[in-house]
């Protein structure tokens, strides 16, 4: 058998116990509404920063800056000229492996139009070969009709 569910009220409720925002909390000249001012008075542990907190906390902010900035290695210090040196190291090879890409293109465009070239010049070549075999058919379609117009006339 499944337990009944607690009722939402209690014994003390029904036996007329007050609690806040009922008739007692108006009677003592306190309205029990949701103002601005009661959200203060729950929320007592933040402290609105005044004009000084924050002043003091932009210098602190701007003297940080500052000491994180004069703690930084120099143009002259060793560290920083190593770290150059090494970017101008690697700006060289990235150059360097930029020309021979270039140089590669470069080559391979060369060998595609070879090609081409030599694939154009096959081309008229058969082109060519076409048309001497063409001529060279005509020329014996006209011996061979030649020769049946010279048999003919011969019978007659």
């Amino acid at each position: 058998m499944a337990s009944r569910p607690a009722p939402l009220y209690t014994a003390a409720n029904r036996a007329g116990a007050r609690s806040p925002g009922t008739a007692a909390s108006r009677e003592s000249g306190r309205l029990a509404t949701n103002h601005e001012s009661d959200k203060a008075h729950s929320m007592s542990g933040f402290k609105e920063p005044s004009f000084a907190d924050r002043q003091k906390a932009a210098q602190q902010a701007r003297q940080n800056i500052l000491t994180k900035f004069r703690s930084q290695p120099g143009v002259d210090d060793p560290a920083v000229a190593q770290r150059r040196a090494e970017r101008e190291a690697q700006a060289a090879e990235r150059a360097k492996a930029k020309l021979a890409r270039e140089a590669e293109k470069a080559e391979q465009k060369r060998r595609d139009a070879e090609a081409a070239e030599q694939a154009a010049a096959q081309l008229a070549r058969e082109k060519e070969e076409a048309a001497a075999r063409e001529v060279a058919l005509e020329a014996e379609r006209k011996a061979a009709r030649d020769a049946r117009y010279a048999a003919r006339k011969k019978r007659k």
